[in-house]
């Protein structure tokens, strides 16, 4: 059913406030846990000169504050991975929210640092030391590991090219195949709720960690245990809690230039979704059970599911293989608010390689709309196998405009070319994108240089690692 303009809007007001009130919520249980601690700060006692830092002086009850922050954001980065459905609306899609799992997890690793140079305590337990050695350096292993895939990010573009070098050489590469693929990387990081036990543990164990406040020490328990609860229900009863759905593969069809496409059939009632969501798919292949998220592809009136997968390195690489029709699967989903009903009646679509995934659910789904006018930028290294429909979909509807790029063959996409079929104020303009990151990163930048709304330029992160 077209919507209309009011409906839009309030969507798109939704939209706005889902997409800040997660990490909003996150700075606010930060600063609120630091008011507590300097609230509850107790009177400095009088010491030996220089003891001040070990038995409860200012250094000493400020480094113990960091520790207690440390904890209360590794905490909320094990509710944030947990997939649960609240979790997926609270941060407009549990790929954001993975993101700022991610973040909550490094900050709260970082201030570990000055936790250990600053905190001194009494240690009520011999197994307090040896615990904290145990968390921090399993979350530092886990962080690099995690880091490691997206290391460009991190560094200005004229150093990349020496760290490239070192990436190339034979013991790296060897390390790379030893350590790397999706599947060995989340099984260890799966260990994280372990490490972030141990540092909790090790909190309670220290005598003067709170400084003798009831309210500290049973903060301190509730902040951590409600992070821990959240992850043994992630890792030992969530199975028995989602909904779960039970597929079998239909067909698996190689469509070229790396992508395959797989189709299930439903074994009982399908999941409902929306078009452009994702689900989390479990297969059992040739070598096991795999699990990965994948954008759903298909149209909203289809029976069958639909995924788009692209050959990365890990078993995607070789789907043809070790999938075959017949094999039984699992789909835990829908997840993420990537909806095009939530934009503006003008919008712009952009997917890039396999980020189209979620565009064509969308051009799949297309029904007569006069409220909306697309115009849909189809980027791909070669012919596109989906050009033949994306282009029957712009025939039949007058409203959608197709425009597909062969990067090989054509002059490349910029920002300013895809702006340039806009014909009205870019401030009524929604964008949507799914592709590489730092590509996308280039196009928003200037997308809201030239005048389009921030909070009107949607993402699908499909990068979670």
């Amino acid at each position: 059913m077209p919507q209309t303009p009011h409906r839009s809007r309030e969507s798109h007001a939704g939209a706005l406030r889902a997409r800040y009130v997660g990490p909003a919520t996150i700075l606010l249980l930060v600063v609120a846990y630091a008011v507590l601690w300097w609230i509850a700060e107790p009177a400095p006692s009088p010491v030996p000169l220089g003891e001040g830092d070990h038995e409860g002086g200012s250094g000493g009850y400020f480094g113990q504050f960091l520790g207690a922050e440390a904890v209360l954001l590794l905490s909320i980065s094990l509710v944030l991975i947990s997939t649960l459905q609240a979790v997926d609306r609270w941060f407009d899609g549990i790929d954001r929210a993975a993101i700022w799992h991610r973040r909550t997890a490094i900050a709260g690793c970082l201030l570990l640092i000055p936790h250990m140079l600053l905190a001194h305590g009494e240690l009520e337990s011999p197994w307090s030391g040896p615990l904290a050695t145990i968390g921090v350096v399993g979350l530092y292993g886990l962080a690099v590991w995690a880091i490691l895939p997206r290391w460009r990010f991190f560094l200005p573009r004229r150093a990349q090219d020496p760290i490239a070098a070192v990436l190339a050489t034979a013991p790296v590469l060897l390390a790379q195949r030893v350590l790397g693929g999706y599947d060995r990387w989340r099984l260890l990081h799966r260990t994280v709720g372990l490490f972030v036990a141990a540092g909790f543990i090790h909190g309670l164990l220290v005598g003067t960690m709170f400084g003798g406040s009831p309210v500290l020490h049973w903060s301190y328990v509730a902040v951590g245990g409600i992070g821990l609860a959240f992850y043994v229900y992630r890792e030992l009863l969530a199975r028995h809690f989602q909904g779960l759905k039970d597929y079998q593969v239909e067909s698996v069809v190689p469509l070229g230039g790396g992508i395959t496409e797989v189709t299930f059939r439903p074994l009982g009632p399908p999941i409902v979704f929306a078009p452009g969501q994702f689900a989390l798919i479990y297969i059992e292949t040739k070598e096991g059970w795999k699990r990965h998220p994948f954008s759903i592809a298909s149209g909203s009136a289809e029976a069958s599911l639909r995924i788009t997968i692209k050959a990365l390195g890990d078993y995607t690489s070789r789907v043809p293989e070790l999938v075959e029709p017949g094999m039984p699967a699992v789909v835990d989903g829908p997840y993420g608010r990537f909806d095009r009903r939530r934009g503006t009646r003008r919008q712009l679509w952009i997917g890039a390689g396999v980020g189209v995934a979620p565009f064509m659910s969308w051009v799949r789904s297309l029904e007569p709309d006069g409220e909306r006018e697309v115009d849909f930028f189809h980027i791909y290294q070669g012919p596109s196998p989906f050009a033949d429909e994306i282009r029957a979909a712009a025939a039949a509807h007058p409203d959608f405009h197709a425009h597909v790029i062969d990067s090989t063959r054509d002059d490349k996409l910029t920002p300013e070319a895809a702006l340039a079929v806009i014909d009205e104020p870019l401030d009524e303009v929604t964008v949507f994108m799914c592709g590489p990151g730092p590509m996308l990163r280039d196009f928003e930048r200037a997308f809201r240089k030239a005048g389009i709304r921030h909070q009107r330029i949607h993402r699908e992160h499909f990068d979670w690692r």
